[in-house]
């Protein structure tokens, strides 16, 4: 269907004041701009090819592995390390030392030295070195009792149960898939300007892409070894099933908070892409079909999502009712005529919560691959000068840009101890970001400023007495506390989504959501807090393996099949 630009009926942007609520974004769901399915559709797109030239393991699963990615240009490299790890040794935390399985994503194809030498440095993680052919560095523990059941029903002759399987969702999670510099490996700008990692995190997720593939291939070969001529090969559609799985912590919350025009830019592209859909006139027989046939895939998937977090437990059962209540509208509703996407958004704003209205949100955007793509290749952040404070500004003008983007902070009395209850700091154990009780621990000598919305009321504050006239260097030289503070307002005049409009300090903050929105954006699913401030997820669940990309491959893997909800 060719669609036409409606002048007579503009959606904008949904503006930052409502999306960029803590609440909203840690509803966020997987959606065609989240970078694993980038990554997979390129892969279609350009033809890669996928080798195994070394795979050698013993009956423990000690070993390694080699996995290419063939792109149209150059070749990347999983190199994996197998090890027998005992269970007490076990951990998901980020301070654990050892783990079953470590790995590196290596810039072209390693040779038998540079195997050696990282199996050297691999298996010890933050305590090795790796050089700049390193592109990432990973590790993974095994999910041991789906890890045990597997290979023994394989061994026996028999498949594993699917709903054994989906209690866990994975076989191995990893702990951390570090990039951009960490450990010695490759710094960003090194690749930023090669086509295929354009995108935001495409080094990252290919290699959980191939990790995933590892991990199929050692519990088939474990069982092989455990079983003999007795041994099944895993049924494609159980293996398709399962992703890898992932335990993140707070680790991962500050990012949004320090990379704003970068967040700024994955927002945006999300809610062009929204906008752009809700805009549409019309929709074609075959995009309504789409959307509903997807819909009942989000069903399955909400069914199949277990959580035992009290929060998430309450999330879920309203995600279900909601899924059920919009299934039941839209089977009401004709789709082809007279703006559907925005009358159907509208309905679900006053009718939904906010988990299903993002699910929603989603959803929508399934059968215009054509019109939001291309949106992907604007979620990085190109801007070299966006952290270059404008000393020339006036007072006035940085005046009105905290009263427009940081209203919502201006009002809140931060003298009182449930609105500054939490500080963020750094742990001199591991250098990972912690989040602390500040009237109960010592800590707020070593606070972060990652509370930008009290810092802003702060500048605004400190603004006041000065004359509007004056130029903004004057005053940041004698304040020169607020120069982070003058920084993001300027970027967020630019950027409007740079910015959480919520407090990342208060008692009632649920790291969780900044968790979730990160996560999202990867193309996570089945999210399960563990707590209010780590979780467990699942990449790439439902995905093709490297062999099962093809041409025609659709790109709505990560809803799971419609057979799966018998």
């Amino acid at each position: 269907m060719r669609h036409q630009t409606d002048t007579t009926h503009t959606i904008a942007k949904r503006a930052p004041d409502q999306v960029m609520r803590l609440s909203r974004l840690g509803s966020f769901h997987q959606s065609r701009l989240s970078f694993m399915r980038i990554l997979t559709r390129r892969m279609i797109r350009e033809n890669w090819t996928f080798t195994r030239p070394e795979f050698v393991f013993d009956a423990r699963g000690v070993g390694h592995a080699v996995y290419c990615a063939h792109t149209p240009d150059r070749t990347y490299s999983l190199i994996a390390f197998g090890h027998d790890l005992p269970p007490e040794d076990r951990s998901d935390r980020v301070i654990a030392t050892a783990w079953d399985s470590t790995f590196t994503l290596f810039d072209g194809v390693p040779v038998a030295a540079d195997i050696e030498r990282l199996r050297q440095n691999i298996p010890l993680q933050e305590a090795g070195r790796v050089s700049q052919t390193e592109l990432s560095v990973s590790r993974a523990n095994r999910s041991v009792r789906l890890w045990d059941y597997v290979v023994s029903c394989l061994a026996a002759g028999q498949q594993p149960d699917q709903q054994q399987i989906d209690k866990v969702g994975y076989l191995m999670r990893t702990t951390a898939v570090y990039g951009s510099g960490k450990l010695g490996a490759a710094d960003r700008e090194m690749i930023a300007d090669r086509p295929e990692c354009n995108a935001p995190f495409q080094i990252e997720m290919l290699s959980v892409f191939l990790i995933r593939t590892y991990v199929r291939d050692l519990v088939q070969h474990m069982a092989d070894c455990k079983g003999g001529a007795a041994t099944v090969r895993l049924d494609a559609d159980i293996a398709r099933s399962m992703g890898i799985g992932n335990s993140t912590g707070l680790g991962m919350a500050p990012f949004l908070v320090n990379h704003p025009m970068l967040f700024n830019n994955w927002i945006a592209a999300r809610e062009e892409a929204i906008a752009t859909v809700r805009n549409l006139p019309a929709a074609s027989q075959g995009e309504a079909d789409t959307f509903r046939s997807l819909l009942v895939r989000s069903l399955i998937s909400a069914g199949i999502w277990h959580s035992d977090h009290p929060v998430q437990i309450e999330k879920l059962k309203r995600l279900r009712k909601d899924l059920d209540q919009l299934s039941t509208y839209v089977a009401g509703t004709d789709l082809q005529t007279a703006h559907p996407w925005e009358r159907l958004y509208r309905w679900a704003e006053s009718a939904l919560g906010e988990d299903a209205q993002e699910c929603l949100a989603s959803l929508m955007l399934e059968p215009y691959g054509p019109l939001v793509d291309h949106l992907a290749d604007q979620m990085s952040d190109k801007d070299a000068v966006a952290f270059r404070i404008d000393g020339t500004m006036r007072v006035a003008e940085l005046r009105a840009i905290l009263k427009r983007a940081y209203g919502w902070a201006l009002d809140i009395d931060w003298s009182g101890p449930q609105q500054c209850a939490r500080a963020w700091y750094v742990s001199a154990e591991k250098l990972e970001p912690r989040l602390g009780e500040r009237f109960e621990e010592p800590i707020a000598p070593y606070e972060q400023p990652l509370a930008p919305g009290r810092d802003a009321a702060l500048l605004y504050a400190a603004l006041k007495t000065k004359d509007s006239d004056a130029p903004l260097a004057a005053f940041l030289l004698a304040h020169p506390e607020h120069r982070h503070s003058v920084r993001r307002a300027q970027i967020v005049a630019r950027a409007p989504y740079a910015e959480i409009r919520d407090n990342t300090i208060g008692s009632d903050l649920m790291p969780i959501d900044m968790l979730r929105c990160k996560l999202s954006f990867f193309g996570a699913t089945q999210f399960d807090p563990k707590s209010d401030r780590w979780l467990r997820i699942c990449m790439f669940g439902n995905a093709p393996y490297p062999e099962e990309l093809a041409p025609d491959q659709s790109d709505d893997w990560s809803y799971p099949p419609a057979s799966r909800g018998g």
